[in-house]
């Protein structure tokens, strides 16, 4: 497996003076993504925590309903690239077929290859969420995340996706040069893990765009706290699903934009 980081030679400096040092950085390669032998999407991703990866997007895709779907994960690495190779169920399987799409993508870009508008507007189930928080746990929970972004430290390219429990503690980190990939990814380790999701939030280290959102609601979790603003459509979206999107979290502040009440005090 590629290492997450790649030793690179750099000139630093300003004016007259410039010196030789050397810097790590992300390391970003195609992942391709087979379930039962077949081809379905190439993604540019960070080389780490894969398994979570592949069944995270899985679940959010709805290729797959649940982690029990998938059988057997087998990685691949070749001059090109990597592989993640998933058996699932025969059920699944028949679905993904029946709405197939090409995605090479950018960064973790989900809707790229998407054949028509209609595809978009992919409604997910409306969560059931009990989660409750205040803003001093919401904030702590950022500040705790910001010190475990091991790769952002060393590289300062990657995104972060934590999961904020319901006794303020963040149990999952996962980073990845994409904002979505590290999205799946913690959503993959929540799958994986048997964690509860009703009760939690995930906090990312981006903006909360209309996919991230997507992406939430599709793993019935229902607050999403974001460093950064919303886009209208993930505003939209979060509405319709049922998921408290917060935005511009700050130590001491933050911005509620939807189903504020799971974020106490619930009113303005």
């Amino acid at each position: 497996m590629p290492y997450a980081t790649v030793e690179v030679a750099r000139c630093e400096g300003g004016g007259g003076d410039m010196a030789l040092a050397f810097d790590d950085v992300a390391e970003e390669v195609p992942v391709a993504l087979e379930y039962n032998g077949i081809s379905h999407a190439v993604m540019l991703a960070t080389p780490a925590d894969l398994e979570d990866f592949a069944v995270g997007f899985s679940l959010t895709e709805g290729i797959v309903a649940n982690a029990r779907d998938v059988f057997e994960i087998d990685t691949q690495v070749g001059g090109q690239g990597i592989a993640v190779q998933l058996r699932i169920a025969g059920d699944a399987f028949a679905r993904m077929k029946t709405r197939r799409r090409a995605m090479t993508g950018r960064t973790g870009c989900g809707l790229c290859g998407v054949e028509s508008l209609s595809q978009v507007a992919r409604m997910p189930a409306p969560v059931a969420s009990t989660a409750r928080f205040d803003g001093a746990s919401l904030h702590a929970g950022f500040a705790e995340l910001q010190q475990r972004q091991a790769l952002l430290r060393h590289t300062g390219a990657t995104h972060a996706a934590g999961w904020l429990r319901a006794d303020g503690t963040v149990a999952f980190v996962r980073e990845d040069v994409g904002r979505h990939n590290a999205l799946d990814k913690l959503i993959g380790a929540l799958a994986r893990s048997g964690e509860p999701v009703a009760d939690g939030a995930a906090l990312v280290t981006s903006r909360a765009s209309y996919e991230m959102v997507l992406k939430a609601a599709s793993a019935g979790i229902g607050i999403l706290a974001a460093v950064s603003g919303p886009t209208a459509m993930a505003v939209r979206l979060a509405e319709q699903a049922g998921v408290t999107l917060a935005g511009f979290v700050r130590p001491g502040r933050h911005v509620v934009y939807t189903h504020s009440a799971r974020l106490l005090p619930p009113r303005c």
